[in-house]
Order: C-alpha cells, then sequence, then structure tokens
C-alpha cells in the first residue's frame, strides 16, 4: 500500500478535478478495498452471487459518479464501507423482492439437502437497525460501520474516527445493546 501521504496527494487531486486522479486513487488503495470487501462478505451466505471484485468495482463507480469530498485516506475508506453496506443491502433486497419469487430459495430435483434460507432478511433488518442508530447517534453509526462493515479494532476505529479507544469502547458496547433491542422487535 502506498504512504499515506501518496494518498492524500491522490485526494488532493481529485478535489482538484484532476483527470484520472480517481483511477489513481482506486488502484493505490485497492487491496485495502478488497479487504474491506472480502471482510463484509465474510458474514454472508454460502454461495452468495457477489463477489469482492464485484463489490469493490462496483463500489469504485458508485464512489467515481459522487460528490469526491474525502478529507484523508481514512475518510475515503469509511466512505467506501459504508457504500459496500449499501450494495450488499440493495442486493439483498432485489434477491428478496416478490416479483423474483418473494425470497422463496429455488431448489431443483437433484437437490438432496433442504433449502437453507436466506439471510437476505437479516441484512435488510440490520440495514434498518443501523438508520435507528443514526436517528439516535450519527456517531453510533460510524463506530458500527466501522467495526462491523470495515472490520477494524476497537483501537482502529479510535483512530479513523479521532476518538478515544475508552470512548469506542463505551459507545461500541452502547450500539450493540441498541442493536440487539432493535433486531430483536424485527424478529419477534
Amino acid at each position: 500500500m502506498p504512504a499515506h501521504e501518496d494518498i492524500e496527494a491522490l485526494l488532493a487531486a481529485l478535489r482538484s478535478r484532476e483527470p484520472g486522479a480517481m483511477d489513481r486513487l482506486v488502484e493505490a488503495v485497492y487491496p485495502a478495498l478488497k479487504r474491506l470487501a472480502h471482510f463484509q462478505l465474510a458474514g454472508e451466505r454460502q454461495g452468495h452471487t457477489l463477489t469482492t471484485t464485484a463489490i469493490v468495482h462496483e463500489a469504485y463507480l458508485r464512489m467515481a459518479t459522487g460528490d469526491a469530498r474525502w478529507s484523508d485516506r481514512k475518510h475515503f475508506l469509511r466512505a467506501a464501507a459504508t457504500v459496500m453496506r449499501h450494495l450488499l443491502v440493495d442486493h439483498a433486497r432485489q434477491r428478496d423482492a416478490d416479483k423474483r419469487g418473494g425470497g422463496q430459495v429455488p431448489i431443483s430435483l437433484a437437490d438432496e439437502g433442504l433449502p437453507v434460507e436466506d439471510d437476505g432478511v437479516a441484512v435488510i433488518a440490520l440495514d434498518g437497525a443501523l438508520k435507528g442508530i443514526a436517528e439516535l447517534d450519527p456517531r453510533l453509526e460510524q463506530i458500527v460501520e466501522c467495526r462491523c462493515f470495515a472490520g477494524l479494532s476497537v483501537s482502529d476505529t479510535a483512530d479513523a474516527l479521532g476518538m478515544s479507544v475508552r470512548t469506542v469502547e463505551r459507545e461500541w458496547r452502547r450500539a450493540k445493546g441498541y442493536l440487539l433491542r432493535a433486531l430483536d422487535r424485527e424478529n419477534p
């Protein structure tokens, strides 16, 4: 991975709308983006139709067409993690749409085992709970995104968000409690 200074220079070039800056930035942080995507897919069901490469490329497309106002490397990677989370939620919603069978798992006569229920509903429920957290306290949402979707440790989350480790630990406990209550209400 290039030095932080190089990435900062690429972000500055991107903010000044230098041609090709986004492509160079993504190339520079591509390994980190792949790790983010891999971490996010780790909790998904077996046989998920999205791959880490597909998620990184789709995130690139969404971020390249958006407003490039990332202040630093950490901000860019947090934004990428958020975009990737939204991609997984969108994918789960599309897969569970009624017009495509209402979330039923297709089986063929050759299938020997029983179908396993898809976890798309859980991804959508988690997204709803995160929206509730964002309304309660946007900082909690950032902590959950860093911990759950970017795979950051408590100390890395503290560093990424400019907080103390103790504050992140306290807020992480608070966020987990809120998520558990919100998800329990979703699945009585």
